[in-house]
């Protein structure tokens, strides 16, 4: 087809098939988006041209437009979108190759790195100096062009008088999480978006993190030489952008049909569906039902409120599991990331904190800084899943306390000041420090986690593999049962309508706190904490504001199971009592049988706390009456016994390594 034949049919297209689109686009400034299966209904050969030659197409497609009467001079601003390329046109980013090259196709993946946008010289007048005359030229090459020679003979002097600019963005795009095959590496390309596709109103459809199919030219640019002056055979590829269309930002964006929507309704109103989701979520594993069930409430959520004041109320609910090597920790946390449609699974030895937040990476192709996001801002309204987390560095899992609580990343490196979105729900596994996990120890004494960030856990449950004939056989019999016949666990929800299941809950319910409800928490909550208090200046602290906070998350969830806009007194009593379960194992202070919170936080009880007041006041006071300021260790441990302490030795030990004690000569010790 040549051009005059392509040019005629695309004004016919424009005229009769997308006018009042077209007239729409004029009206408001904007550019005008066709769906390809219009141009290809309306002419298979103009469809062909386009996908084929896309230069000449949108060429000629630019003329048409000026040529269409729309009341009005059509503005050179009005630019041709293209999207909804059929299957065969949409290739992986791992499958571009050079037959690709010059090729209209569409690249699907997820927003890995956005530079800064940046204007661009597209069109250059340039004036001789011997006679005056002007040189207009088109700017297509990545170095400026100038005249090589002006009609009167003049081969130098030529000065740039006028330029039209575009602006221009470059984006990373990585392949989807859920297309790699096995342990394949996620392939990466850039994308160059130029005029409409960076005004400020579209720039939130091109954030780190955001799922997007790009349409475009792919293109190739010659890779830098170590020879000056030389160009290199080896090319690098981009694609020229045409078009960028977000999909399936989050749950509510999977599609739930009529007849799913009954399904799910039928879910809802069985009396059963908290076990029927709990025996859906890794189905080969054996047992662990209230930490599925936690599981099962964490993939539906809470509410995310918020409040005049600017202050937000995550509804992300966040487990941690920490338990026995063996345990399937591992296989909880892979199954999960495999049922959310927008999950990321990392493992801790092989993460660092810009791999889990952002941060910003030098930009060879801009000349700038580009902002580049993590797994915790790429999975942003959907879950990532950190295996080994106590074996993270210090400092890699510093960054995860803001992600934790406010959900936010905030990056402030050259000349890029920026916050990402990342709420994110985190289910997160580690392992005790010796191997096995010892309930008469703290959480924090047994995993390598700061408090600050275990304590922004909704739900920390251990996992402990103890012998027991009656439940030892029951899991032989159901792992050999499965080596038997790997098919014979089928669970009884499939992930497809889990996943719908889930996705319509977001979308449509925000469940409210009823008065019973509130009444129920209210008297846990109060009735617990006033239940240990006494009249020690340091009193057992059972449960704090964070489990408050936990509880009506939890409620909220349990709720929403239910399809209910409101939380009734029994999802309150459901999150009481996975709550209850959860601080029953690893809360409770082992010298007294109590609550304490402190004890699954910081790892020192009050009763500690206690003891390391006397010990310090015992320590004070002798010093007074020392020339040296230093006191025996005995003279200590007598004292303390006196008064009913009978571990002292320990309580010492443990204030010298953690440098409240020191020992100025052997069996001395003072205060620092």
């Amino acid at each position: 087809m040549d051009y005059a034949d392509l040019l005629s049919r695309l004004e016919i297209f424009f005229s009769e098939v997308c006018y009042s689109a077209l007239l729409k686009a004029v009206q408001d400034r904007e550019a005008l988006v066709v769906d390809f299966s219009d141009i290809e209904k309306f002419d298979v050969d103009a469809a062909d041209c386009l996908l084929e030659g896309p230069e000449e197409f949108f060429k000629a497609a630019e003329e048409a437009m000026r040529n269409v009467d729309v009341g009005e001079e059509l503005e050179s601003q009005i630019h041709f979108r293209i999207k909804g390329l059929p299957e065969s046109q949409t290739v992986s980013i791992k499958n571009l190759r050079s037959k690709h090259l010059k090729k209209f196709i569409a690249v699907e993946g997820i927003i890995k790195q956005a530079s800064e946008v940046r204007p661009e010289i597209v069109l250059a007048t340039f004036e001789c100096r011997a006679c005056g005359e002007r040189i207009m030229m088109l700017q297509e090459e990545q170095d400026l062009t100038t005249p090589y020679m002006c009609e009167c003979g003049n081969k130098r002097g030529f000065e740039m008088v006028e330029r039209k600019m575009v602006d221009i963005q470059r984006l990373e795009v990585e392949e989807s999480p859920e297309a790699l095959e096995g342990s394949a590496q996620a392939r990466k390309i850039g994308v160059f978006i130029k005029n409409d596709l960076v005004d400020p109103k579209f720039q939130k459809r091109v954030v780190p993190g955001s799922k997007i199919v790009v349409t475009g030219v792919l293109d190739d640019v010659p890779i830098k030489s170590d020879n000056k002056g030389k160009e290199s055979k080896r090319r690098d590829i981009y694609i020229d952008g045409n078009y960028v269309e977000p999909i399936e930002f989050e749950f509510e964006e999977i599609e739930v049909s009529a007849k799913d929507e009954k399904r799910i309704k039928e879910l809802a109103a069985n009396p059963k569906i908290f076990d029927l989701l709990a025996d859906s979520i890794a189905p080969s594993i054996y047992g662990y039902r209230d930490i599925k069930q936690a599981i099962s409430l964490q993939l539906f959520g809470g509410v995310r409120k918020t409040r005049p004041d600017g202050v937000v109320t995550r509804g992300d609910i966040h487990v941690l599991l920490v338990g026995d090597p063996g345990s399937g920790k591992s296989q909880l946390l892979k199954y999960t990331s495999g049922l959310a449609p927008k999950a990321r699974y990392v493992v801790g030895k092989s993460t660092s904190g810009a791999g889990l937040t952002a941060t910003v990476v030098k930009d060879e192709f801009m000349r700038g800084w580009a902002l580049e996001a993590g797994a915790l801002v790429l999975a942003n309204k959907g879950l990532v899943a950190i295996d080994e987390l106590d074996k993270m560095s210090t400092e890699d899992r510093s960054s995860m306390h803001e992600v934790a609580e406010q959900q936010t990343v905030t990056v402030s490196k050259a000349n890029i000041q920026a916050t990402l979105n990342a709420q994110t729900t985190i289910l997160a596994a580690a392992n005790p420090k010796f191997g096995r996990f010892d309930p008469y120890q703290s959480i924090p004494e047994q995993i390598d986690i700061p408090d600050t960030l275990l304590s922004r856990f909704d739900l920390i449950f251990p996992i402990r593999d103890e012998p027991n004939k009656e439940k030892d056989t029951l899991l032989v019999r159901h792992i050999l049962k499965m080596h038997e016949n790997p098919e014979i666990q089928n669970p009884p929800l499939d992930s497809d309508i889990l996943r719908k299941y889930i996705s319509y809950v977001k979308a449509n319910v925000k469940p409210k706190l009823t008065k019973p409800a509130q009444n129920v928490i209210e008297k846990f909550y109060v009735g617990l904490r006033s239940k240990y208090a006494g009249t020690d200046e340091v009193s057992s602290v059972p449960i704090g504001a964070r489990q408050l906070e936990a509880l009506v998350r939890l409620s909220e969830a349990s709720a929403r199971v239910r399809l209910s806009d409101t939380v009734k007194k029994e999802d309150a009593q459901r999150a009481i009592k996975l709550l209850t379960d959860c601080l029953m194992q690893v809360g409770i202070d082992p010298e007294t049988g109590k609550f304490d919170i402190d004890r699954l936080e910081s790892g020192t009880t009050s009763t500690q706390r206690n003891k390391i007041k006397i010990i310090l006041t015992l320590v004070s006071e002798m010093q007074k009456d020392s020339a040296d300021k230093s006191v025996l260790i005995e003279d200590i441990k007598a004292a303390a016994e006196e008064q009913g302490l009978e571990d002292a030795e320990e309580i010492i030990q443990k204030l010298k390594r953690e440098g409240e004690l020191f020992e100025p000569k052997h069996g001395h010790i003072r205060r620092v």
